[in-house]
């Protein structure tokens, strides 16, 4: 059984599919079906999915095993983006993303193999921090008509853009659900023997 170093509370409060491959934008849901290749309907769901620039370990398009099948995002991150490039707002939706939490802190710095265990039994394991990219600050840039966000955003939203995450269980998430994020005590990694107590 792993040693969990943290069990934090907080809430979904937004979830969002991407059905149209001509944008990057997802759309509000009110619930989502969770299968065990991502959320139903959504344009990044899937077991596997082709590699690309975050790979470039394997030629682009090689299949692989897909850790990227939920994109989740924090109200408070958002409005730490928000706030740093002198903007109202930042929305979950325009960032691609499907689930907006609320009340876990430092979202982003979750490490790999956290659990988000979701109240009614869906469970989500965070695989990564997703990096900023320039589609996110095209649609920013769009939606304020603001020349300079395309390439402005993936500055600010360096380490603040959410993590990646995959399905453990699958289930029903319902918008407001509670989430119960258990962390996993983290070692770092050296060349040097550790001392074993």
């Amino acid at each position: 059984m792993p040693v969990i170093r943290h069990k934090l509370t907080g809430k979904a409060i937004g979830l969002y599919i991407g059905t149209d491959p001509s944008t990057l934008v997802t759309t509000p849901q009110d619930q989502v079906n969770v299968l065990f290749g991502g959320f139903a309907g959504d344009q990044h769901a899937g077991i596997t999915r082709p590699s690309d620039s975050r790979t470039p370990f394997y030629p682009r398009g090689t299949e692989i095993r897909n850790s990227r099948q939920v994109s989740i995002v924090s109200v408070e991150e958002l409005e730490r983006i928000a706030g740093a490039m002198d903007l109202p707002e930042v929305r979950a939706e325009w960032l691609g993303a499907n689930v907006l939490t609320q009340g876990i802190p430092n979202l982003s710095f979750l490490p790999a193999g956290t659990r988000l265990f979701f109240e009614n039994g869906t469970t989500l394991i965070v695989q990564a921090q997703n990096r900023p990219c320039k589609k996110s600050g095209k649609v920013i840039q769009e939606v304020y008509d603001q020349a300079g966000l395309e390439e402005l955003f993936p500055q600010i939203a360096l380490r603040l853009r959410g993590v990646v995450a995959c399905v453990e269980k699958p289930g029903l998430i319902r918008q407001d659900e509670t989430i119960q994020a258990e962390v996993p005590e983290q070692v770092e990694y050296r060349l040097e023997p550790y001392e074993l107590t």
